[in-house]
Parts: structure tokens; sequence; C-alpha cells
């Protein structure tokens, strides 16, 4: 039986009546994104239809997924809320800290003792307010909950960016900071834009080489790292139904790639034997008594210009393999065209490393598609030339994979089996052959692959491509190699070339696991004590930010003008720095630690305002903060892009950043900055960018007539004594405009939860 069986069916119950009553209103077809939209709205009825891209809405979610990086400090502000206990299933996610190097045993046992007291401190605060806990080594969030969680036409939001994974199984799954999931878990009705809708139609059929990645990858080339901010993908046609339910969860992983608010797919047969395949028979039944609210309408999709915002129409029978990357998601290379690409651009044309797996790409259909290419290295004598490591997606997944010889295969052909978590996917990854710092090239079936992202190398270029590619560049050692037209000479010095590579969506023995390692909260948890030590160097309590003192803002200082791509990596890093997510002063010490001073073209140095020095941003954001001065960041488009990453706003404010200031943001880091208590505004004329110098100081006026849709005016105050003044847009609604002057949205919660 399923998971919260009794809350799932609870949500079908109720779906009849709410799509009848939406469709009186808004009196035409609906789409599948509506139709989960409009069934989980928080408080009254509607009495009139949302205007998509404009209208903020308050939702009731089904469930919170939070990962351990990311819960530490979501659970700090929820023990300051004051509630006894979650009011929605929710779950803890061991899978970030654990840090890839020997393989799975070696790394799981160093990461439980190196990680022993953020562990305990997650598992009795889960214990003690009714959290479900997986245990280190459990497996990689993602895949975890689309195997026991995930369930058609629900709605779940997670603190991580890729919790759209779970669209695969027809969820509106959506990444968010940990604020927001202290609303959700406090019974507090939780907001968002009403998204718009992008359409995407999949015609023709996979075949071949080609695999769910590839579409992806073809979706991120054209809507790039930002052309899906505010937009929900609604995937549909005959291409999508063909695609097998963990191959949608791939695209839909990946979609938060685009700056997408979640992706889904439409319920069908391949979504109820998944279900059924992973023992929840029950929510496949109980999806199918309700099967037609649980999809788009057939007028939506026969003329789909007219319900969706944008239409994509992409044919899958033309498709071609390709490779995204460096540095960037959205950059695709077709693999036929990666040879002369990769020389026009000097690309690193050595593969050192092949990466298979990640929340992305770590089902049993991916491992075998991989797997049928290791078999034919084996049988066709060739021996990889560069390191392979693969990563299984849940113990589910790997106890079947080394029941049915998957692991085996791996090992003979080198592979390092690390464990069942996030690894080199976020930086975790030990790799000590690029501790010098040379230029190589890495190719993975992981979703991110901005400079640093995986290995802390700047000089590191990464790819993204489907595991069975992977697992065939690895192989032949080169990226000027196309598998579907070269040859590559094995040990006996013939020319030899793959066969297309082919997989099973589910094992013909069913799924296995001995141990999944969940942990079910205690029914009372009240007698259950939380410790944290005074010194920990992990965790730290945390104290209310101060509420809005009713002035202006005069004198901010300059931190940094960040210039082009500042992603969340670049503001909070992963890596080293995931031992201190719990820690907001220690963590507070890596702040923008990556990006690019516009003025001096280097990261971490910035002018010190107060001495003329230059020195690392943590510590002139402290200098003024010490010298009781305010200060602001100035940042580029985009701002913000990549994790939900919480703490890339919860460090500004802690440092003493009052706004922050950028031509454009990404869509949870707004909500993140909003959520904390800092200003978060943008210019209105996008140019004003180039009037910020070094020695600048700013006044921001206006706030006492803080209103939604009022624009702001920011004085520039230039080191000769002149001065510009700009009008500044921001996105606040009524209620956000009360987090900011109360100093936080944990505050108002707090306040209300007292009374």
């Amino acid at each position: 039986m399923a998971f919260d069986i009794d809350m799932i069916r609870k949500v079908y119950s109720t779906y009849g009546d709410k799509i009848a009553a939406v469709r009186k209103i808004l009196n035409r077809p609906l789409t599948l994104t509506e139709k989960i939209l409009y069934t989980h709205l928080a408080g009254d009825k509607i009495t009139a239809p949302y205007t998509r891209g404009k209208d903020y809405v308050d939702f009731h979610p089904d469930r919170v997924a939070m990962q351990d990086a990311t819960a530490q400090m979501a659970l700090l502000q929820f023990m300051m809320a004051g509630k006894d206990k979650v009011a929605v299933p929710s779950s803890v996610h061991c899978d970030h800290l654990i840090t890839a190097k020997k393989g799975a045993e070696e790394d799981l046992t160093n990461a439980k003792y190196t990680n022993q007291e953020v562990y305990d401190f997650l598992a009795s605060v889960s214990n003690k307010y009714g959290i479900g806990f997986w245990k280190p080594g459990a497996g990689i969030i993602h895949q975890v909950v689309l195997e026991n969680y995930a369930f058609p036409g629900g709605m779940m939001i997670g603190t991580d960016s890729h919790t759209p994974n779970a669209g695969g199984l027809g969820m509106i799954a959506i990444g968010v900071g940990g604020a927001d999931a202290v609303d959700v878990m406090a019974d507090m009705p939780w907001e968002l834009k009403f998204p718009k809708i992008i359409g995407i139609k999949l015609t023709g059929k996979l075949s071949g080489w080609t695999a769910p990645k590839d579409v992806i990858l073809k979706v991120a080339d054209i809507l790039t790292v930002k052309g899906g901010t505010g937009y929900i993908l609604e995937y549909f046609g005959e291409g999508a139904q063909a695609l097998s339910a963990t191959g949608r969860a791939t695209i839909c992983n990946m979609g938060a790639e685009v700056g997408a608010t979640t992706s889904t797919f439409g319920f069908d047969e391949n979504t109820a034997e998944y279900l059924r395949q992973t023992h929840r028979a029950d929510v496949a039944a109980l999806a199918e008594s309700v099967k037609a609210h649980l999809t788009g309408d057939p007028e939506v999709y026969a003329d789909p210009e007219k319900y969706f915002d944008q239409v994509i129409e992409i044919n899958l029978s033309e498709l071609e393999p390709a490779l995204n990357g460096p540095f960037t998601p959205d950059l695709r290379t077709p693999v036929s065209k990666m040879a002369e690409t990769a020389k026009k651009h000097d690309w690193p044309l050595n593969l050192e490393a092949g990466l298979i797996g990640s929340c992305t790409n770590s089902s049993y259909e991916d491992i075998t598609r991989a797997a049928s290419i290791a078999r034919q290295a084996l049988e066709k004598g060739l021996t990889p030339k560069g390191e392979i490591y693969i990563t299984p997606g849940s113990e589910q997944v790997r106890y079947t994979m080394e029941r049915d010889g998957l692991i085996e295969v791996f090992e003979k052909i080198g592979g390092i089996i690390l464990a069942n978590a996030c690894g080199p996917c976020i930086g975790q990854w030990d790799r000590e052959e690029v501790q010098d710092g040379h230029r190589n090239s890495i190719v993975t079936s992981f979703n991110r692959n901005f400079a640093k992202r995986n290995d802390g190398n700047p000089n590191t270029h990464a790819f993204v491509a489907s595991p069975e590619m992977v697992m065939t560049y690895a192989i032949a050692g080169r990226l000027d190699f196309d598998p579907l037209h070269d040859t590559l000479t094995n040990d006996k010095g013939e020319e030899v070339r793959f066969d297309e590579p082919t997989g099973i969506v589910f094992p013909p023995k069913g799924f296995e696991v001995d141990d999944p390692g969940y942990l079910a909260p205690a029914e009372d948890g009240s007698k259950v004590e939380i410790k944290v030590k005074p010194d920990s160097e992990r965790l730290q309590l945390l104290t209310p930010f101060p509420a809005w003192d009713g002035k202006d803002f005069q004198g901010l200082h300059l931190l940094i003008k960040a210039k082009g791509k500042c992603t969340t990596d670049h503001i909070s890093m992963a890596g080293p720095w995931l031992r201190y997510r719990g820690h907001l002063e220690n963590i507070s010490q890596n702040l923008l630690i990556g990006a690019v001073n516009y003025f001096n073209e280097k990261t971490n140095s910035v002018k010190n305002q107060l001495t003329g020095e230059y020195v690392p941003v943590p510590e002139a954001a402290k200098a003024y903060r010490e010298a009781g001065k305010g200060s602001i960041i100035i940042g580029d488009e985009n701002y913000g892009e990549g994790s939900s990453r919480e703490h890339a706003a919860m460090e500004p404010r802690f440092m003493g950043v009052k706004a922050v200031l950028v031509r454009s943001f990404a869509r949870i880091h707004e909500t993140n900055l909003k959520k904390q208590g800092v200003l978060a505004i943008t210019f209105a004329d996008p140019a004003d960018y180039d009037k910020v110098l070094e020695d600048d100081t700013f006044d921001v006026t206006g706030l006492n007539g803080f209103a939604p849709g009022k624009p702001l005016t920011v004085v520039i105050h230039h080191a000769d004594g002149s001065s510009d003044s700009i009008q500044v847009n921001h996105t606040y609604n009524e209620n956000q405009i009360e987090w900011f002057k109360a100093g936080s949205a944990l505050n108002l919660i707090r306040r209300m939860n007292a009374k």
C-alpha cells in the first residue's frame, strides 16, 4: 500500500466537484495544469478566473519534500513557527551530504561519521514533528519521491529546484525555498503567481540512440535558461504518451534548467503501470477512477494555440541525440556536430570521466540502457578510456540492479558504484586529479553544468547527455567521437562499432529491496528532545530578523556589482560548504564568493568602501554591518538562476544587505529574497545597470508608500558628488509587502501562531 493513502483518497474524492465548479467559471476546456492548480486553491471557492502571469494565488499543496542540505534551515525555521506537528505529509531525504570518492560503502560510512550531528538533528526533528525520515543511503530525494509519494493530479512543493521530477507521474511539483515549506507545514496558504503555460506537443516516437534526455536538451536549446520563467510546461501528444513514466520524470526534472515553475504529463496507462510496479496498485486504481480529470481536455490538445500561452512542437522521430554544454545547460550540440564544434571552440577533446545517475537519470530504465552499452564494450573488447561512475537513484533501484547482475556488468568494465546520493551532481565529488586546475572534459547524465559545479575546478568542461551516451563517450574517451557513425579500435586492434542501446523499463522480476531506509515518525512527538550544541560548527538555532524600521534606506554601500551569470552556486556555493547549511553564521562566509566583480573581473574581490582596500565579499559585508551601514547587491539578467537554496537569500539578509537590484530575477530566488525580508527590485530601464560605479552609495526612497505595482526610486550617489535618480520596479503584492515590513515571512507566521 502507498504512503498517505487516506490523503490521496481525500484529494480524489473532491476532484470532480472542484473541476465542475471551475468549468462554470472559466466556461472553456481546461489544461491539465489548470485542473491541478484550481483544485488546490486555498480559501473560498473561485468566483472569477485568475490571470496567468499576473494574479498571486494561495494554494494548499498536498505534501512537502525536503533534502538534508535544505531541510536543516527549513526545519530550524519550522521550529520557530509555534506548531506541534506538520499540517501535511512531509519527508526528509539524506542525499546531499555524501561525498563521492572511493565508492558506495566507504563513502557512506564516511558520511555517517562526518555528518552524524546533522543526521541526528534531522532525525529527531522529523520524529518530533511527524515527518518521514529517509536515512543516508536510502536514495536521491526525487527518485525516492517518484517511487513512493508522487501521485497523478497532486500538488507538492519541495526544498530543491528539481522537485518537478514528480511531474513524470502527473503532479504539479514545485521547487521552493525552506520558508515556503514552513508555510505549508505550518498550515498556512502557499502563494504563487498564477503561471502561464507552455504546451509542448511531442509527435513521433523515440528510437535508437535518442532518449528522453534528448527531449529536454532540445527544449533547453529552444527556451534557454530563462525562457521558461513564470511558466509551467505541459507535455502532450502521441510522443508524450509513448514515453515511460521515468522518461517523463527526466524531462520534468531538467525543466528547472529553463527556469520553468514546473513541468507535467497527463495520466495514462504508463503512469498507472509505474504505480503498480512500485507497489502502489491502490493509488493506480484510485487514479483510474478519476482519470478524465488527470489530463488535459481533448479540445485543448486538439487546438493547443487557443489554450496555451505558447506552443512548441518537437518530432521525436527526427530528434537527434545531443550533448549540452559546457558551462550552461542550454548550449546544445548534436553528436554529429560535436567534433567540429568542439574543435572550433577549443574544448578539451580528451574525456576524463563519465558520470551516470543523479536525480535526473538514475531509474532502472536508465541504468539498463547504460548497461547495454557496457555489455557491448565487454563483448567487443573495448577498454574504457575515461573513469566511469554510476549512481543508483534509490536503494530499491540499487538492490534490484545487484540482483539482476547490472552492478557486476559495470564493475567488469571498471565502473565505480557510488552511494545512492547526489554526489558529483551537486559538487560532492572529491576529485583529486583536478586539484592542479587543468583543463579537461567530462560527460554526465546530470542536469546542471555551471563552472565548478561538479568538482570545483573552473576548467572542467561538463557536458550533459543521456546515460547511454555518457557510457559511450566514457568508453571512447574522446569528445570528437560520434557513436552513431564512428568506430573504435578494440584491444585486438580491430575496428568495432556500437549497436543501438536497449533498455528495460521495469525489472522482469519486479522491484525488490531489503531495507529501503525509511524511519516513520513517532505518533506523539511531544517528548522528543532536540539538542543543538551552542558551540556546534554545523548547526545554529535561528534568531528572528529585525522588522523594517519604517524608514527609507539611506547610504547603502555597494557590496558587489555582479557581472553576467550569477547563479545560486555563485551566491552560496555548494560542495564543501554544504557542511554549514544548518549554521547561518558560518555558511554566510561564502556569500557571493563565486560572483564576478564587474569592476575588476575577479571573484571574491570587492572594494571595501570604508577602507578603500580590496577584500573578500563576506569581509566587506561584515564590515558594513558592524559599522551600522546597510549594503546593496547589483546584479545582471536572471540573477539567482539554478538551485532553490534559500541560503542565497538568508546570507545577504544576515550580512546586512538591505536590497538586491538587478536587471531580472530567477523565480525561486526572487521569492526567497522576499520571504527573508530583503528588498528585491529590478531596473525599470535595464541600461541603468551601467550607471552603477564602484564607489557609489544608494538611497531607496518611497518605502513609506510601498504598494503593489507602484515603482520605487533609487538615488545613486557617485564619488564625485553627482547623482542619478532612477526608477525601479518590483513584483510585491500586499501580503509580500507585509513580509518586508515584518522583517520576514516567518516573523508573520510566528505572530499569527502566538495569538
